[in-house]
């Protein structure tokens, strides 16, 4: 068996749009492929192009250079074998060589949001941005002696989720015009998303053909559809001089009867382009290799892992359409935005970046839907409804603005929203969705829905939660009561205006700290001293279940902590033994007899794995944020070597996956690039050399 380099490498726009594939250019995935366009940014995510099949003829000899697996098991063409190098900075870059000649490609997707002459930008009031998908494509050749480079168009029209398969009633058309087609799909009658590929040299011909049964090896592990058909429409001849370059570029939409020129210098300017956009963003000196915005001063070779890791977190920084606003895709490829995902994510995406404007705009953005005291866990697309399906998002929306608010010390903002908040308090008080609401005996957050699953333990199998967790969750309760600190603390300081509501508000910071003391004691509660920890649940009917998870560390790491120090020390010496590993917390301790400790198989054995033992690599973020804390004097007994060296080398190159396995030696699983994970190492990226 052929062992391919099935690494993986993923390129954004700013929309949701995003190209991926492996390291050794075969298609492994669903979601591999050149162009994903997000028609409905950021949703709508559409496969148009594939790839190009390329083929090199030199000295009268043809050598193919794809790669691909097929449904029979065999691997043809052979392109692997003449693949010598990748590299995947600035841009990826795929070199193929043989004695007497080399070929290399690259590709870029540009950021897709262009302002209008008016100006217009994403967080501007009457914003009005110019959404542009397209797709950059370099070869360059070398050699002693002329060449033919043969590029074969492979495409689709197909929802990211779904492979496609050639049928009767599908058919592309294609309008071939000077150095450029255009393309697009007709589905039993309905015309499909229009794109057009140009290039700077070459003769297309038009030659329509599909490939059928493509097999998508890393589907075929996950227990979905692993088969594929592709159309190709025809191909492009370049005769080629040593040296020589040619440009090609997609674009989403019909061809611009004035089109900006294409030309070789295209691809080198839209790569300088990017680095100026994103040293714009991040404050990156070239001069000094040094950032101004870096939390502290850092060795060189700390600095270019910090300026990597800020790279991956602007990947996540979209468009939504239908709030036209920033939001941020939760992970790749298979991810929507979703607000509890957001708000975990943005302390690292948007405080520590510096980024305090798109920070602001989020909170404000999932203020402004707050319906009955609760944040969206979702926003739809354009005429539906935000789903609220979250107990925790509203709790972590009033943690995150005090964040915020620690950071910029913008009071303002807070008079803005103090009403969102206050709605918040009320809702949870008197009760609102899911029957979510305090228990007027003892102050602590319950709530009590059949076939939902409200926390971040979210997976649900067969229409039943996995960890249903109904009653008062330890995490719920310490945000609850994190909340209320807040609400004395902004009802104290608003209180200080001398306007006609100040007795009020500085009443109502009087009642929000009681309230805030009531529920400080109730939290003992959750106090399990034969174990030295936290329960996880304190069920509706009082029972308590003391399995070892993480959600105990979460109840220890936020801004107001109630909870003694020796309960810390304890609760933290626990994880360290049974949760900790080298890329995060486990969900759930080996030790548990519910413990899963691989995620593989089917989509529901994965699901049932998910928070049953599963690594999380967020989860460090707050481990290390609850170890500072209780032992100040100690070093976090965390060594960052191996999560770096995944993010650098591993599984999505420049990114970090969303989880791992329980077990050693803990796989990399899921998706390939996760917002929350890069944002928490961003937030607490070591001081020490490497």
């Amino acid at each position: 068996m052929v062992d391919l380099d099935q690494r993986e490498w993923l390129l954004t726009n700013g929309l949701g749009s995003f190209a991926s594939g492996t390291v050794s250019d075969v298609r492994t995935r669903t979601y591999h492929g050149w162009l994903f366009a997000a028609t409905n940014p950021p949703s709508g995510r559409t496969l148009l192009l594939s790839h190009l099949e390329a083929s090199l003829e030199v000295e009268g000899k043809v050598v193919t250079l794809g790669t691909n697996y097929w449904g029979s098991g065999r691997i043809e063409p052979n392109g692997y074998q003449l693949l010598r190098d990748f590299e995947i900075h600035p841009v990826p870059k795929w070199i193929w060589r043989q004695d007497n000649w080399q070929l290399s490609r690259q590709l870029l997707m540009p950021y897709g949001l262009v302002e209008t002459e008016s100006g217009g930008k994403v967080n501007s009031p009457n914003s009005a941005p110019e959404l542009c998908h397209r797709l950059l494509i370099q070869y360059r050749y070398e050699g002693t002696q002329a060449s033919t480079l043969r590029l074969r168009l492979l495409i689709g029209d197909r929802d990211f989720h779904h492979q496609q398969t050639a049928a009767a009633e599908l058919h592309f058309s294609q309008v071939l015009l000077p150095e450029q087609v255009c393309l697009q799909a007709i589905i039993a009658g309905r015309f499909g998303t229009p794109w057009h590929l140009r290039w700077t040299q070459g003769d297309y011909k038009a030659d329509g053909v599909w490939y059928w049964d493509y097999r998508l090896q890393e589907e075929t592990r996950r227990g979905l559809g692993d088969k594929e058909d592709l159309y190709s429409p025809g191909y492009l001849t370049v005769h080629l001089q040593p040296g020589d370059v040619v440009t090609l570029e997609a674009r989403v939409g019909f061809p611009n009867p004035q089109p900006e020129p294409l030309t070789c210098e295209t691809f080198t300017e839209a790569i300088a382009a990017e680095e100026e956009r994103l040293a714009q963003i991040f404050g990156f000196d070239r001069g000094t290799n040094q950032s101004p915005n870096a939390p502290y001063p850092m060795p060189h070779a700390l600095y270019s892992i910090w300026q990597q890791l800020l790279k991956a977190s602007d990947q996540f920084i979209v468009y939504r359409a239908s709030i036209a606003g920033p939001t941020v895709i939760a992970g790749y490829h298979w991810f929507n935005d979703w607000g509890r995902d957001t708000l975990i994510a943005l302390p690292g995406l948007a405080l520590v970046t510096q980024r305090f404007d798109l920070a602001k705009g989020l909170l404000q953005t999932f203020g402004y839907y707050c319906r009955q005291g609760l944040i969206p866990n979702a926003f739809p697309d354009i005429g539906g409804e935000p789903f609220y399906n979250s107990i925790d998002a509203a709790l972590l929306w009033i943690e995150t603005l005090g964040l915020y608010l620690e950071t910029t010390q913008d009071w303002q903002f807070l008079a803005e929203q103090f009403p969102v908040v206050q709605q918040i308090h009320k809702a949870f008080v008197s009760a609102t969705r899911y029957n979510i609401h305090v228990d007027a005996t003892d102050w602590l957050v319950s709530w009590d829905a059949p076939h939902v699953a409200l926390t971040w333990m979210d997976a649900v199998v067969k229409g039943e939660p996995v960890t249903p967790r109904l009653g008062k969750p330890v995490e719920i309760n310490a945000l609850w009561y994190s909340a209320l600190c807040w609400l004395s603390q902004w009802a104290e300081k608003l209180s200080q205006n001398q306007d006609a509501n100040s007795e009020r508000l500085a009443k109502q910071a009087q009642r929000y700290a009681q309230q805030a003391e009531q529920v400080k004691t109730s939290l003992q509660k959750f106090w399990n001293a034969k174990l030295g920890y936290f329960y996880d649940t304190i069920e509706l009917d009082d029972r308590r279940h003391s399995q070892i998870r993480p959600n105990a560390v979460l109840a220890l790491s936020l801004y107001h902590c109630g909870f003694s120090s020796e309960q810390g020390r304890q609760v933290l010496a626990v994880a360290a033994s049974d949760l900790l590993t080298p890329y995060g917390l486990r969900s759930l301790a080996p030790t548990d007899p519910q413990y899963i400790g691989k995620y593989q198989g089917t989509p529901e054995q994965r699901d049932r794995a998910y928070h049953q033992g599963t690594v999380w690599s967020w989860l460090i973020g707050p481990f290390i944020r609850a170890w500072q804390r209780f032992y100040p004097e100690k070093p976090v007994p965390f060594d960052w070597q191996p999560l770096l060296q995944h993010f650098l080398d591993d599984a999505c190159l420049g990114s970090i996956s969303e989880i791992f396995d329980g077990d050693p030696p803990h796989q990399p699983k899921g998706a390939i690039a996760q917002a929350w994970s890069v944002a928490e190492v961003i937030r607490y990226l070591p001081k020490s050399q490497l």
